[in-house]
């Protein structure tokens, strides 16, 4: 990594080049399509940091500023304690910097690995969820992609949600009071988002919890299946078996999680109020003060005027903002190695794998309307078309390094109004595959999702959006 640009200085006692002339950059932590994330040291303070460097050439090509502003005002909602926190965003000509609390532990995804958790445990981590999903939920943020890959844990042991890469706010319900947006991650996506008529994003967060809740108590997942078809009837059914060591009381309260009719989901807070849950639970108040969250136990005496604190009580999303002198912390921040790209009809890496030979996407439109666009497509390259039920082979002529290239597509149903479509290579060489779906197949598989798809959500950009992306220190509203 070039950090040359935006070097300020150097730290004359080590001769280190200095991020913006504040931070020490180490190694590297982990990197995705749009972004690297660094260990570095805030030179002045000591503290360990994490920086996503993202490459701005690389977002505007790919039209995803808006999801970044998005993402930022999002952010600067949320600010508690089990949520990773972002401190400062800053931008050159070339990249855009998010300076990130580093957390120590790990995702909880490595522990749930090596076996399942003990009830306390997994009831712990549970409840801590839960609490940040409230005080998100309670401040109108639905995160949209909850699972154990994307809960970190602290040096204590404490859970802290990350990525709100597919977050978004209740500003964007439309009209029928619900959200469209089809995202999530296959194992973890609620019924009704499947259904693609619209959903309740506060109830896919909490179907979410109650997968989560399995697998650590579990070790394994609630709807599995090799076949991504199968897994989702399972889910769209609700069909799962608890094993037996799970408790009554535990059974009884994932089944009102993974409740498939979300108007009869359990809410946030009658879970709050479940026996199951609300054994050992702490009701925590803590209040923020120069970047620190600090708890405060239940009788200790108001934490005074002079300076400024937030306080919130875990118990009941009650959030209290004290003005001060002092600035209030920035917010959490999201600490993942990638974003993933919103494409309003053709999102392969937020929703399926695309693996070495082939790959699968989602649509709404027709199985006849599907067949026809790639009989067109095949036209264009001259291609020879092969048809049986619905599956269509698509064969070129043209002999290649490893003979001619042979593409198979298979459309399986899911739900009346989706389809999931499967693309392979069945012969030819694997750069002219990769060319032809890049070049032809995808753009012409996503221009016809377009014309199914309803309008996408709009992106709110924050109010400095055509300023600075440095994050300023009052609180939106």
């Amino acid at each position: 990594m070039d950090f040359t640009s935006v070097v300020a200085k150097k730290d004359t006692s080590s001769g280190t080049a200095l991020l913006l002339g504040r931070y020490e950059v180490g190694k590297l932590l982990g990197h995705g399509t749009f972004a690297k994330v660094y260990y570095a040291r805030n030179v002045k303070t000591d503290e360990s940091v994490a920086i996503k460097v993202l490459n701005k050439e690389k977002i505007l090509k790919c039209g995803l500023m808006a999801q970044i502003k998005r993402e930022i005002a999002i952010l600067r909602r949320v600010r508690h304690p089990n949520i990773v926190q972002l401190f400062e965003v800053m931008a050159t000509k070339t990249k855009i910097y998010f300076v990130m609390e580093y957390v120590h532990g790990g995702q909880l995804f490595q522990k749930v690995a090596k076996g399942r958790l003990k009830e306390d445990a997994a009831r712990k981590y549970f409840q801590q969820l839960i609490s940040a999903v409230e005080f998100c939920h309670a401040r109108g943020v639905y995160h949209r992609d909850l699972k154990p890959e994307n809960l970190l844990l602290d040096e204590n042991g404490n859970l802290k949600i990350s990525d709100f890469g597919l977050s978004t706010v209740s500003d964007q319900i439309r009209q029928d009071g619900l959200f469209h947006t089809f995202c999530g991650t296959p194992a973890y996506v609620a019924p009704e988002v499947l259904g693609r008529k619209g959903y309740d994003a506060a109830k896919v967060d909490i179907w979410s919890c109650g997968v989560i809740l399995f697998v650590l108590m579990a070790g394994y997942l609630p709807f599995h299946d090799h076949n991504i078809m199968a897994m989702y009837k399972k889910i769209c059914k609700g069909e799962f078996r608890c094993p037996k060591w799970f408790s009554p009381d535990l059974i009884r309260l994932l089944t009102k999680l993974l409740d498939t009719h979300p108007k009869k989901r359990i809410t946030i807070s009658e879970i709050m109020e479940n026996r199951w849950f609300k054994k050992g639970f702490k009701h925590i108040k803590f209040y923020i003060e120069d970047n620190k969250y600090c708890s405060i136990e239940d009788g200790d005496h108001d934490v005074g005027s002079s300076s400024d604190h937030s306080t919130y009580s875990e118990s009941g999303a009650e959030f209290e903002t004290r003005k001060k002198v002092a600035s209030l912390p920035r917010p959490a921040s999201l600490n993942a190695f990638d974003i993933i790209s919103f494409s309003p009809g053709f999102n392969l890496s937020g929703l399926f794998e695309e693996g070495e030979e082939g790959s699968r996407f989602v649509s709404g439109a027709p199985v006849s309307r599907i067949i026809s666009k790639l009989e067109e497509i095949a036209k264009l390259v001259s291609f020879t078309v092969r048809k049986k039920d619905c599956r269509v082979n698509l064969e070129g002529s043209r002999e290649g390094a490893k003979g001619p290239l042979a593409v198979a597509t298979e459309i399986f149903e899911l739900t009346p109004s989706l389809v999931v479509v499967e693309v392979k290579k069945k012969g030819g060489d694997r750069g002219e595959y990769e060319e032809f779906c890049n070049k032809e197949l995808k753009p012409g598989i996503e221009n016809l999702t377009r014309e199914q798809s309803p309008e996408p959500e709009p992106a709110p950009a924050p109010a400095d959006a055509d300023k600075s992306y440095a994050i300023s220190d009052t609180e939106e509203n």
